[in-house]
């Protein structure tokens, strides 16, 4: 369901046949954990209260974890640490960026939050607890809630993984127009535990509270085990007059809520854009075919429509846009069920085509005048053919457009680049919107299609005067959707009584003018005295507003005015405190600091998976076992050793270093330096720098004909992707995804029998067989093992994968320091024959030209290919040391 989702994750280390609930095997115990919710006016407040205490007879390391919604802002986390508060700061991100590079030079740990989900993030913190000591960690975050689909919903996700003490959920909602219906539904709910679920309404506030015994909690009496596992669901809608609106007011700020009831829709024109390349193929395109059946059926007979499907060639369903009679419908429904994955990816030729079909039916006048035409764009890749430059399609779709038809962009998957379809869309009049790779994805994309279905007005003004309203949010708007809201925000004048607002738009049978004057004084004492309402909340959605505004308009623009809008929203987010992409929180901790970011949709491209593995420490509040940490040491360092070919600074000759790390953004090729911060063990607050030529390869290969070893560098444009290898008689293809440096960050492996898929990122190792997704992570030794198919997956904890089939040996290493990138190193080569690609050329008919004097250089030949290749020392990644070299034939590639 594509509602918008308020959503809280928790989830505890598995810890199973206890005889004590009360006193884990770690020591660590969780009694108290309290989350409460205030809604007041779509504007939610959530306080997560966890206390743990130490019972074990030494030192433990706990680690606080809490998923929460996207959309939401931090605003303050605190941990108290016997009696003693440790508070965190919001800063500027470049301010925080120095205080984290400071951190990690001393061998502290990474950010605190990251995108782990189409809705979710994941804030984190360890703290080392003496024994006996205890901890209260407290999260706040706030968030606006969007109507979607007629309603605004919140998903508590509740997975504890063992009993809690004092288990407590408070939700309060507060609506002065008045709840019209409110539900709660969950998936683990039991007679025993409906006792514990209380839901108290009146006409405008509501209060759930979910509060499980320990005896509710227990599967069985006799077992240790919990019985919440599963969501936990608040729908609710309010009510709603034929009016301009709700407005409130508090302390001289307005709110404007505007959601017209039963207005007819516009009829629509709509072409679905298709991308039906080769990376479709599988799961995908099934998905997206079943999706597309659903979504036609869902037309209604005003509507007109067309497909357009495309890989390297494009093709057009029909020559005009048809109406969406029962007999064509089910023409289109036999077209899609045709539509093949194959070839590569031409998204500039496929808009431009859906932009000429309109143009011509609309010039025509074959369309309906009164009517709303858009173009839905479902693409799971980068563009590989016709126009390539990103830049450059958006700027050919934008031109072609002229705003005459809103673009809908739908990015399936972690292969594309989510910023190129957001620009595009927003430039466009549309949004873009990521479907992830699950089992519900064509739920996904019928949902996003329900989203834009029904058009009930378009061109809206929300008028204020400018002596009354100030500092307004967006206030004009292209379109609203039936089951969606309009809000608009802003700061009252100085003495002003009464509020005038004018609302003007078009509707389909007519244009629509509304009018109202809201009385300040009594729209203020609406919200006194009223337990719900937590601080100036009006002026904090203002804020809210305004910054998630001003970020979406700097997608848009360029130089000195992204910069301003930037400024704008940085000072929003300090003034209020929040954690924005703008601005980062230094969280303070005995002996350390760490820094949390916000991640971006345009952050996150690596391939996500929603299935989560079974062991701890994944989703939620987590209380876990840990390792006392590894002082970190820069891997090449043994003892008092230092980096082979890289001279110390005076007076710290043969100590051993922490981790580094660098300033500036090189570009990493042959012979780039960079700055090596270099710390004294003993003396830490020495510091000093040296110069180093250290040059990484991207592929490492072991040529089988000569019993050599060939360094490659693959030329490319960063955010594209390259076939590398393919052996279709092996059925193995490998694709490297290149990021920003020109080094690799992605590297996925597919199997045609069976449908095995190997995605390898920065971040973690996903397996999907068969549309099912294991989540294999960098942070701790496993072994995965497709039983009878003889393929092996081992991981080595943050340090490499080791891919085995069919005597294919592949190394793909985790390069940290000193910059985040992948290394692949292919070992045993029993390809076919037929394999092809920059890679594949390699492994049949190739050899060195002997005779040259410079034994320095050599001319290979590949399958009658001459190139120049020169003997050179590189980084070898494929080891722990990062002083150590390998000596190899270097080329370089221009696939």
């Amino acid at each position: 369901m594509e509602g918008h989702f308020f959503v809280l994750w928790l989830m505890f280390s598995s810890l199973k046949g206890l005889a004590e609930p009360a006193v884990p095997k770690n020591g660590i115990e969780i009694y108290s954990l309290h989350v409460d919710c205030k809604v007041t006016s779509r504007f939610a407040h959530t306080v997560i209260t966890s206390k743990v205490v130490n019972r074990a007879e030494e030192s433990q390391e706990a680690l606080f974890e809490v998923e929460l919604p996207k959309t939401a802002f931090i605003t303050n986390f605190s941990m108290t640490i016997d009696g003693k508060t440790y508070p965190g700061i919001i800063k500027e991100k470049e301010s925080a960026q120095v205080q984290y590079d400071d951190a990690v030079s001393r061998g502290q740990s990474a950010g605190l939050v990251k995108s782990t989900g189409r809705k979710l993030e994941q804030f984190h913190v360890k703290v080392n607890v003496a024994a006996a000591a205890k901890v209260t960690f407290e999260l706040v975050y706030e968030e606006l809630l969007k109507r979607k689909l007629g309603k605004y919903e919140l998903l508590i996700k509740v997975k504890p993984k063992q009993l809690v003490n004092h288990f407590q959920i408070d939700t309060h909602i507060f609506e002065p127009q008045g709840i019209s219906f409110l539900e709660t539904e969950s998936t683990f709910m039991t007679n025993e535990l409906n006792d514990a679920l209380t839901k108290v309404q009146d006409e405008t506030k509501a209060h759930i509270t979910f509060k499980p015994t320990l005896s509710q909690q227990r599967k069985s009496p006799e077992l240790e085990e919990t019985l919440l596992d599963g969501d936990f669901l608040i729908r609710y809608d309010v009510k709603r007059s034929v009016t301009a609106g709700d407005i409130q007011i508090v302390n001289g700020y307005f709110v404007h809520y505007f959601a017209p009831n039963q207005l007819p829709s516009f009829p629509k024109n709509i072409i679905f854009v298709i991308d039906q390349s080769g990376s479709m193929g599988g799961k995908k395109i099934q998905q997206t075919r079943e999706a597309l059946q659903k979504i036609l059926d869902d037309l209604t007979p005003e509507d007109h429509f067309n497909l357009v499907v495309f890989s390297g060639s494009i093709s057009v369903w029909s020559l005009s846009m048809l109406k969406a009679t029962e007999e064509n419908v089910e023409l289109a429904k036999q077209y899609v069920k045709t539509i093949l994955a194959n070839g590569v990816t031409d998204i500039n030729g496929a808009l431009l085509t859906a932009i000429k079909v309109l143009d011509k039916d609309t010039f025509a006048e074959l369309l309906p005048e009164k009517s709303i035409s858009m173009i839905m764009l479902l693409t799971d890749g980068q563009p590989t053919t016709g126009e390539e430059n990103v830049d450059r399609i958006q700027e050919n779709i934008k031109k072609a457009n002229n705003g005459k038809y809103f673009l809908y962009c739908l990015g399936f998957g972690f292969d594309v680049s989510y910023a190129f379809l957001e620009k595009m869309a927003l430039e466009n009049g549309g949004v873009a919107r990521r479907i992830y790779e699950d089992s519900d994805a064509a739920l996904q994309l019928q949902g996003f299609y329900h989203e834009i279905a029904t058009p009930i007005l378009k061109e809206i003004e929300m008028k204020y005067p400018d002596n009354a309203a100030l500092e307004i949010t967006q206030n004009s708007f292209k379109l609203l959707f039936d089951g969606s809201e309009i809000v608009v925000a802003g700061k009252l004048g100085n003495d002003i009584d009464v509020l005038p607002v004018e609302i003007k738009a078009q509707a389909h049978s007519s244009d629509l003018t509304v009018k109202e004057d809201a009385n300040v004084t009594e729209k203020e004492q609406v919200f006194q005295h009223q337990k719900y309402i937590f601080g100036d909340f009006i002026e904090r959605l203002w804020a809210y507003l305004t910054i998630q505004q001003l970020l979406e308009k700097s997608v848009l623009a360029e130089g000195r005015e992204q910069k301003d809008l930037e400024t704008k929203a940085l000072n929003l987010s300090l003034k209020f405190s929040f954690v924005t992409p703008l601005t980062s929180m230094v969280v303070t901790k005995p002996e350390s600091e760490e820094v949390a970011n916000k991640p971006t949709e345009a952050d996150n491209e690596n391939f996500r998976s929603s299935r989560i593995p079974s062991y701890g420490g994944i989703g939620g509040f987590v209380v876990a076992h840990w390792k006392q940490p590894i002082d970190p040491v820069i891997p090449g360092h043994r003892g008092n050793s230092v980096i082979p070919g890289v001279p110390g600074p005076p007076g710290f000759p043969d100590s051993p270093l922490r981790k580094g790390y660098f300033g500036g953004s090189p570009f990493w090729d042959s012979g780039t330096p960079f700055r090596l911060r270099l710390v004294n063990r003993n003396n830490s607050g020495t510091i000093a720098s040296v110069a180093a030529n250290l040059s990484f390869p991207q592929i490492i290969l072991q040529l089988p004909s000569e019993n050599d070893t060939l360094c490659l560098i693959i030329s490319g444009q960063p955010e594209t992707r390259i076939n590398l290898l393919s052996d279709p008689e092996k059925g193995i293809q490998v694709t490297g995804k290149l990021g920003k440096r020109r080094l690799f960050v992605q590297f996925e492996i597919a199997f045609q029998k069976p449908d095995i898929r190997i995605n390898i990122s920065k971040q973690e190792i996903v397996v999907n067989l068969n549309g099912n997704a294991t989540m294999l992570p960098w942070t701790m030794s496993t072994t995965f093992t497709v039983v009878g198919l003889n393929i092996i997956v081992e991981v080595e904890e943050e340090k490499s994968l080791l891919l085995r089939v069919d005597n294919i040996t592949m190394k793909i290493s985790l390069v940290k320091f000193p910059k985040d990138f992948l290394g692949l190193y292919i070992v045993d080569s029993n390809f076919s024959e037929h394999v092809t690609g920059p890679l594949g050329q390699f492994f049949f008919n190739t050899h060195f030209e002997g005779g040259s004097q410079d034994k320095r250089r050599k001319k290979i030949i590949v399958q009658g290919q001459r190139y120049n290749t020169l003997r050179q020392n590189k980084t070898d990644y494929r080891t722990e040391s990062l002083g150590d070299v390998i000596s190899c034939w270097t080329l370089n590639l221009n696939p």
